[in-house]
C-alpha cells in the first residue's frame, strides 16, 4: 500500500481503525465547537490521518491546517466510548507534519521564536530587564491602548497579550539543592521547576516547597534540571524535545528521590510520556520509563500522603473557590478529585463547580499564541462559567491556564485572584489570610 507518511514512527493504523467514528468526541472538542467543521475534530483528523496513511491525501498546507487546529486538549480520549488512543495519534502525527510541511515565513518565524526562547530558562532570565522596563515605563499600555500589534502582527499580540508581570522574584533561582524536612523526614523528593514557572510564577514554586518540607518531605532540587520538553513534544518538534528530556532524565540520576513533583499540568503529561518520547533511544528506553513511573504531580502526590501539617482557614468568613481543570491533568493525567479533596481539607472553603468544566480554556502550551482567534473565543467562554459561579477565588494548576484565564479577566474588569491550589495550601498552612471580608 502506497502511504504518505515516512517509515518513521508514522500513526498506527491498528489505533486509527479502532475509531468508530461515532461522534462522540464532537461536542467535547473545543476546535470543533468553535470552527463547526468535521475535519477540525477528532473524527475527522482520524479520517485525515487514514486517507495519508493509504495515500488518498497528502501532508500539504489544506490537511496541515486541520491538525494545527487541535488543540491537544485530548477531551476526545475521555469521552471516547471505543478508547480511541488519539493522544498517541496525534503525537505521532505532528512530527510527520514538521518533517513534510513547509510552512510559511510567518510561521516559521514565531515557532523559531517560542521553540528557540521558551524552553530555555536562561534564555528568557536575559530578556527580563528589557521586559521590566517595557511594563515599568509605561509602554505596555500604550501598546495595548492602541492595538498596534494587532494590526501588525496578530500572533505577536497574542504572545504580548498574557506577558506576565515582571517582579523582582523572577530574577531569583536561589534554590538551594537540598532542602530538609520539617520534623519528621517521611519522603525523599525531588521538585521540577519549569521554564516559565520558575520565571514568572517563582511564588507557586517557594509553595511547593513549603507545602512538602511542611509535610515530612526533604526536598531535592538539581541545578541541571531543564525544561521538562512538553512545548517541542506537543509540537512535534521530536528531536529537540528527545534532547531536553534526556538532559532532565540526567539531571535526576543517582538523587535517590522517592517522587518527582511537577506543579505544572501540561509540564506532568509530558514527563508522564518520557517512556513513549524516548522509546526508540536504546540508552533511554529504560531509565526513562523508571523516571517517569516517579513522576507525581504536587497535587496527586499530597492525596497520597496524610497532610501532618495544621490547615487554617483563609479568609474571616466561609471562602468560595472555584477549581479550573487544566486539560493535560484532568485528560491528560486523569487527576480530577484529588485537587478538589485537597482544597476541601481547609477549613471554610465552598468549593463551586463551573459548567463545561472539562472544555479547554484555550491555552495548551502555545496554542494561544499560534492559533489566537480561536483560543480568545475559548479563552472568552472559560472565563463566563467561572465568573458564573460567583467564587473569590480561581484555583489553577497550570501556569498556561492562569495566564489564559487573567488575560480574560481583565478584558471584562473583572479580578478574582487567580492562584495555583498548592498556594492555597500553604497560606492555609502558614495562617495567612488570602482574603478579610
Amino acid at each position: 500500500m502506497t502511504t504518505n507518511f515516512d517509515n518513521l514512527n508514522p500513526p498506527q493504523q491498528e489505533l486509527i481503525d479502532s475509531c468508530v467514528h461515532c461522534g462522540f468526541c464532537l461536542a467535547t472538542c473545543p476546535s470543533y465547537r468553535i470552527i463547526g467543521k468535521e475535519m477540525d475534530s477528532p473524527r475527522g483528523r482520524i479520517y485525515l490521518m487514514d486517507a495519508i496513511a493509504k495515500g488518498e491525501a497528502t501532508i500539504e498546507k489544506t490537511t496541515v491546517q486541520h491538525f494545527d487546529s487541535c488543540l491537544g486538549c485530548l477531551a476526545c480520549t475521555t469521552i471516547c466510548p471505543a478508547g480511541v488512543e488519539y493522544d498517541h495519534l496525534i503525537a505521532q502525527t505532528r512530527p510527520q507534519l514538521e518533517r513534510h510541511q513547509e510552512r510559511s515565513f510567518s510561521d516559521r518565524l514565531i515557532r523559531t521564536i517560542i521553540f528557540n526562547l521558551f524552553p530555555y530558562p536562561n534564555r528568557l532570565r536575559s530578556l527580563l530587564p528589557a521586559l521590566w522596563l517595557y511594563q515599568k515605563s509605561g509602554l505596555q499600555k500604550i501598546i495595548r491602548d492602541t492595538k498596534i500589534l494587532d494590526k501588525l502582527w496578530s500572533r505577536l499580540a497574542a504572545m504580548e497579550s498574557i506577558l506576565p508581570q515582571v517582579s523582582v522574584n523572577s530574577f531569583q533561582d536561589n534554590f538551594p539543592e537540598i532542602i530538609p524536612a520539617q520534623g519528621e523526614k517521611r519522603y525523599r523528593v525531588g521538585v521540577i521547576l519549569g521554564c516559565v514557572q520558575r520565571l514568572f510564577f517563582s511564588p507557586v514554586n517557594e509553595a511547593t516547597v513549603r507545602v512538602l518540607t511542611a509535610n515530612g518531605c526533604e526536598v531535592v532540587i538539581p541545578k541541571s534540571q531543564g525544561c521538562c520538553a512538553a512545548l517541542p513534544a506537543h509540537q512535534g518538534r521530536e528531536t529537540q524535545a528527545q534532547s531536553l528530556a534526556k538532559q532532565m532524565i540526567d539531571s535526576f540520576r543517582d538523587t535517590n528521590v522517592d517522587a518527582i513533583i511537577i506543579n505544572a499540568a501540561g509540564c506532568g503529561h509530558t514527563l508522564k510520556e518520557y517512556g513513549s518520547i524516548l522509546a526508540n533511544d536504546e540508552e533511554y528506553r529504560e531509565v526513562a520509563q523508571d523516571f517517569s513511573d516517579k513522576v507525581k504531580d504536587i497535587q496527586e502526590f499530597l492525596a497520597t500522603i496524610d497532610l501532618t501539617s495544621k490547615l487554617s482557614p483563609l479568609a474571616d468568613e466561609d471562602l468560595t473557590i472555584v477549581y479550573q481543570d487544566a486539560c493535560h491533568l484532568l485528560h491528560g493525567q486523569k487527576i480530577s478529585l484529588e485537587p478538589r479533596q485537597l482544597l476541601k481539607k481547609i477549613p471554610g472553603v465552598k468549593l463551586r463547580e463551573p459548567i463545561d468544566a472539562a472544555i479547554c480554556c484555550g491555552s495548551a502550551g502555545v496554542y494561544n499564541m499560534l492559533q489566537p482567534e480561536v483560543a480568545n473565543e475559548l479563552g472568552q467562554q472559560k472565563v463566563n462559567n467561572l465568573l458564573n459561579t460567583g467564587a473569590e477565588i480561581i484555583a489553577s494548576p497550570n501556569p498556561g491556564c492562569s495566564l489564559q484565564i487573567k488575560k480574560h479577566l481583565q478584558a471584562k474588569h473583572r479580578q478574582p485572584l487567580v492562584l495555583h491550589p498548592v498556594e492555597l495550601l500553604d497560606y492555609s498552612i502558614r495562617g495567612i489570610k488570602v482574603i478579610k471580608h
